[in-house]
């Protein structure tokens, strides 16, 4: 399968942003760029979707409320550049190479997101393990001695002062006149809103971005359920910061919601609570009860930009990621259908037919792709949130590796959720279907590279299954096959061994384990090679906009 050539940059979400010097050196002149050759291959991992969707039963007023939605989240572009490398145009001017532009504005930056954040211009060093969040040259010695008392906050900046001392800048004071457009935009869209929980929440969303408090529009967020668009804007993960997982990157989604294929999903959070129960571990490490006033909802996704549009693209959504506000109300669950189905045919389906073996091709389909997506999702409302040994959070006590586990927890909950609701009659298909395709899935992620957190999580899971024997790859056809009894046997084990990690705030104990069996093997990286050269995407960008969904600005 032949992956179309990258759109035009136009048409990639990436604006620049000037709004501090950047301490990345950057390229000084073309003959420093990577062959144009390597570049177009790596273009070449990225197929094109055009982002479009079903406007038809909107209102007028809705139709009218999508451009301010959209322009307000191309300002997060901007802010997800300074946060992610620094002044983009100061990069970009150096380049006269239209592929060298393009690859930087998909990666928001020099470094390749889907090979470990390895520069791809010449002349740049190693991405800064806390990206723009930090002084480039700090240590997490300087970090921890620091008497800051925000300095841990998810919305503040570090750096130092004219003395050298770190010193703390609010997200909102670094981004005063940005933010405040956005708010201005969220407002002006809050004025045409028709149901009432959009209205309350985008006047919400407004202040939190002016004040970075963001607990009282999650609050109202969750509260959400018969708006037909929605958007999730503002700094939200923290995968960006590799230093300690603290900074929230800012990103946004705009989206249209699908109220016939939501209407199917909403039985499965009622289930929480007693699947919580019933994992395989202690009853110390579920102890927590799960929220259930929340959703589960499919929607498509019509605008992506910062943080969700860098390198490999979200298809679920789950948050909020605030604590309290998961143990009050639960999370909802948001499955970007419309992107979730062009993952699978340009690069799942292609996948399955290269790597799993032939009989087994027939369990790979959508709805188990789409299940899985679904139920990684709402697995991150099982196990636990908070440390058995007084450690504060599972975040807070496992920093940066919190993340990469956190997923790692979710695919493989996802799973066993699965098989139970299965069991229950809940979930429909045959079993092997979600196994099988669970197993393409991880070929899929895992070429995201270990820098991201999904790529490392999976990772772990293709080793540690591959230890229990939950498939085995045969040598003359380089096919692998699924063993399902023992997959059942592996997933159970492995999910003990996360939510007891996770649960004691084991810092080096998951540490060890990211870095023992968070590792591509020789003959693992031969089989991906493969795919490229059978020139199967690793990930896709879009052409999306108010043009492309047919609607004046």
């Amino acid at each position: 399968m032949k992956p179309q050539h990258i759109l035009v940059a136009s048409a990639l979400a990436a604006a620049s942003f000037g709004c501090s010097s950047n301490t990345n050196e950057s390229a000084t002149s073309t003959t420093e760029i990577a062959t144009l050759d390597s570049l177009q291959q790596k273009l070449d991992t990225y197929t094109s979707v055009k982002l479009t969707a079903d406007l038809s039963k909107l209102s007028e007023k809705e139709k009218q409320m999508l451009p301010l939605l959209i322009e307000a989240s191309e300002i997060m572009n901007k802010l997800f550049w300074y946060e992610a490398y620094g002044q983009s145009d100061s990069l970009l001017a150096t380049l006269d190479s239209d592929a060298a532009k393009q690859y930087v504005k998909i990666n928001y930056g020099p470094w390749d997101r889907l090979n470990n954040n390895e520069p791809f211009i010449a002349g740049v060093g190693a991405k800064p393990e806390g990206a723009n969040f930090y002084p480039a040259d700090i240590t997490k010695e300087e970090f921890e001695k620091a008497d800051l008392k925000d300095k841990a906050s998810q919305y503040t900046f570090l750096r130092r002062d004219d003395s050298g001392k770190l010193t703390t800048v609010p997200y909102h004071v670094q981004f005063k006149e940005e933010v405040q457009r956005a708010a201005d935009l969220l407002k002006q869209a809050a004025s045409l809103a028709e149901d009432a929980g959009l209205k309350k929440y985008l006047n919400l969303r407004a202040e939190a971005l002016l004040t970075d408090n963001y607990q009282p529009s999650d609050l109202a967020w969750m509260d959400m359920k018969s708006n037909k668009l929605d958007i999730v804007i503002g700094p939200i993960e923290t995968y960006e910061d590799k230093l300690f997982g603290y900074k929230a990157a800012h990103e946004a989604y705009v989206l249209v919601k699908d109220m016939e294929w939501s209407d199917r999903l909403s039985k499965y959070a009622a289930f929480l609570p007693e699947l919580q129960r019933g994992l395989p571990v202690p009853a110390k490490y579920k102890s927590e009860t799960p929220g259930t006033d929340s959703d589960l909802n499919a929607y498509d996704v019509v605008y992506y930009a910062g943080d969700s549009n860098a390198g490999s693209k979200t298809i679920a959504i789950n948050l909020p990621n605030d604590e309290q506000v998961q143990l009050k109300k639960g999370t909802r669950r948001l499955q970007l259908k419309n992107a979730m189905k062009a993952k699978f045919d340009k690069i799942m389906e292609p996948i399955a037919d290269e790597l799993i073996a032939e009989d087994q091709q027939q369990y790979v389909t959508f709805d188990a792709f789409f299940a899985n997506t679904m139920f990684h999702e709402v697995a991150h409302g099982l196990g636990i949130k908070n440390t058995i040994n007084s450690k504060g959070t599972v975040r807070e006590a496992l920093k940066e590796h919190a993340s990469a586990l956190e997923e790692g927890k979710a695919d493989i909950l996802g799973l066993y959720m699965i098989t139970q609701l299965h069991e229950k009659g809940e979930v429909e298909g045959d079993l092997k279907e979600y196994y099988t395709t669970f197993l393409a899935g991880i070929f899929r992620s895992v070429r995201f590279g270990a820098a991201s957190a999904h790529g490392k999580a999976n990772m772990v899971r293709f080793n540690f299954f591959k230890e229990n024997g939950a498939f085995a790859r045969d040598e003359q056809t380089g096919k692998y096959r699924v063993n399902y009894e023992k997959m059942r046997e592996a997933m159970n084990k492995l999910s003990e061994k996360i939510l007891t990690l996770q649960g004691n705030g084991d810092y080096a104990g998951v540490g060890s384990l990211l870095n023992e069996q968070g590792q591509i093997s020789p003959q693992l990286q031969a089989d991906l090679d493969r795919l490229s050269k059978a020139n199967i995407p690793v990930d896709i960008v879009f052409e999306q906009g108010t043009e492309v969904l047919g609607l004046a600005k």
